[in-house]
């Protein structure tokens, strides 16, 4: 016959202490993964960046018509010419309709 030893387990109140911590630590960990995926993707240009380039591109081709505007997914184009300071000058700007960030590019002209 096999004696039984007594095997010391942990009580229900140091199970619930260390539930609550993993759970804590999840949640902290969860919203600052969330707050890091959602700023990479509203402060993410690299699509109207080229985009703007590709006009820039047209323009410097004189392929591109002044005044130009366009939508581009969730952003607002504009190209016009203005004159600053005796120099006349490309500007190329988009405006994001959602966040309302705005791009500016300049191009002075010979």
């Amino acid at each position: 016959m096999v004696i039984l030893k007594k095997v010391k387990g942990s009580t229900l109140m140091e199970t619930l202490v260390a539930t609550v911590i993993i759970v804590i630590v999840f949640m902290v960990t969860s919203m600052t993964l969330n707050n890091l995926f959602s700023n990479t993707l509203t402060n993410n240009t690299r699509e109207i960046d080229s985009y703007l380039n590709k006009l820039e591109y047209l323009y410097i081709t004189d392929k591109l018509i002044l005044p130009y505007n366009d939508d581009f997914k969730a952003w607002e184009v504009t190209v016009m010419r203005s004159n600053n300071n005796n120099l006349s000058t490309i500007l190329f700007e988009a405006q994001n309709l959602k966040t309302h960030k705005t791009l500016t590019r300049n191009i002075i002209e010979p």
